[in-house]
């Protein structure tokens, strides 16, 4: 249950238009429910500002689904990363005018009530095509918490001036993702043209010595660019996540 909807709640209950059992069932389930294999998070939009996640990378199906089910009758927005293609049709049926399946970036939203918009766009790049899959899952990510995205795509150091064509894009984002694997340099490119915060996401794509990853990371901790903080290998979660959290801080529409 967000904050919006629990004030409208409690201001119910005050005029009477709501009864104190009524108000009860409605909060019956925080501050989470128990489904015995897992605790869905009911009080993480109140307390966080952001509603829950559910990575379902190594879940049981039927797991998914029942989680998805709990949350979605609560009527609370949603989102489920690395989801198996094959399960995604079984998931938006589950409130088939409210779910949307991004399926390059192997997600599934769920909004019922859309969130506050931020002012400035979060900006996504990608090295190349191989990042996309990471990167669309910040873009995802970032735009379910609110923020409107500007994706920049295949734009690696390899060909430097696939980038520099958006530099205005990039200097009006609140804050900027970048994902890229082989040695990461682009996040370093990144971090010297802009002011604002860049998150590194190094992902696992190159060939046999950048370990799976492993060699864009090392190369993103050691920027020398100020202002680059880095995610783990492929978290675009993560990443999409903590930029749309900076871009609200700063860029909240009031």
């Amino acid at each position: 249950m967000n904050p919006e909807r629990t004030r409208k709640l409690l201001e119910q209950l005050r005029s009477g238009d709501v009864s104190v059992d009524q108000a009860m069932h409605a909060l019956r389930n925080l501050p989470y429910e128990d489904l015995d294999f897992a605790k869905i998070d009911h009080h993480r939009s109140m307390r966080k500002g952001y509603p829950e996640a559910i990575y379902c990378q190594g879940k049981a199906p039927e797991h998914i689904l029942d989680i998805a089910r709990a949350v979605a009758s609560a009527r609370e927005n949603l989102l489920l990363t690395r989801v198996p293609a094959d399960l995604a049709p079984d998931i938006t049926a589950i409130a088939p005018e409210n779910a949307t399946h991004h399926a390059r970036a192997r997600c599934v939203t769920f909004i019922f009530d859309p969130p506050k918009p931020a002012l400035n766009p979060v900006a996504v790049v990608s090295a190349g095509t191989s990042d996309m899959p990471v990167a669309e899952e910040a873009a995802v990510t970032a735009e379910f918490m609110g923020s409107p995205v500007e994706r920049i795509y295949d734009a690696g150091v390899a060909g430097i001036h696939r980038l520099l064509e958006h530099t205005g894009i990039l200097q009006k984002a609140g804050a900027i993702v970048v994902a890229a694997g082989m040695e990461g340099a682009l996040a370093s490119v990144v971090g010297g043209m802009v002011s604002a915060p860049v998150i590194a996401v190094p992902t696992s794509v190159g060939y046999g010595a950048s370990f799976g990853g492993l060699a864009a990371l090392l190369g993103m901790l050691n920027t020398c660019a100020p202002g680059v903080a880095v995610v783990n290998i492929d978290n675009g979660f993560g990443a999409g996540y903590f930029a749309a959290a900076v871009n609200r801080r700063t860029n909240s529409v009031e």
